[in-house]
């Protein structure tokens, strides 16, 4: 079986593992300024609380970066397209489409230059893909993935 086409899809994270450090930092810093100074004012109850939004932006970051492992992996062959999903470095899924059957759609409002989700559609049946992408990623796939899919079979 020769393979024509191959894409790996992973979410983008602007903030890295250093930038996330560094946030982190900066917010205990402040956070524990802010709540010596309300101690010795003897507004003592409010510095738990302190404490408390900074473990819910570490625990908001942390669920950011597992939800960044996710992937999708998509490979047109001679005879079908293969989709494989990973979460958390573990397959997921893993489903095959005929070919020459398998449609991509991209939902667009033309008149609003919107752009929605990203669908392989196969025997009536709609699957998501690159659902973590930027909308103009997703358009700009889309376009790869049906030259892909226009290709001549070898």
């Amino acid at each position: 079986m020769q393979q024509t086409f191959r894409a790996t899809l992973k979410p983008y994270r602007s903030l890295s593992q250093k930038g996330f450090l560094i946030l982190m930092s900066v917010l205990i810093g402040l956070n524990f300024a802010a709540g010596t100074a309300f101690y010795l004012l003897g507004a003592w109850p409010i510095a738990p609380f302190l404490g408390l939004d900074v473990a819910l932006v570490w625990w908001a970051f942390r669920k950011n970066y597992a939800d960044a492992l996710k992937e999708e992996q998509i490979e047109v062959t001679d005879h079908e397209l293969i989709l494989k999903r990973f979460d958390h470095d573990r397959q997921h899924e893993e489903l095959h489409f005929t070919r020459g059957w398998v449609k991509v759609e991209l939902e667009e409002d033309h008149d609003r230059e919107l752009i929605g989700s990203l669908y392989l559609r196969f025997k009536g049946r709609r699957t998501e893909i690159g659902q973590f992408l930027a909308a103009h990623d997703r358009k700009a796939f889309a376009d790869t993935l049906r030259g892909a899919l226009a290709r001549p079979r070898i």
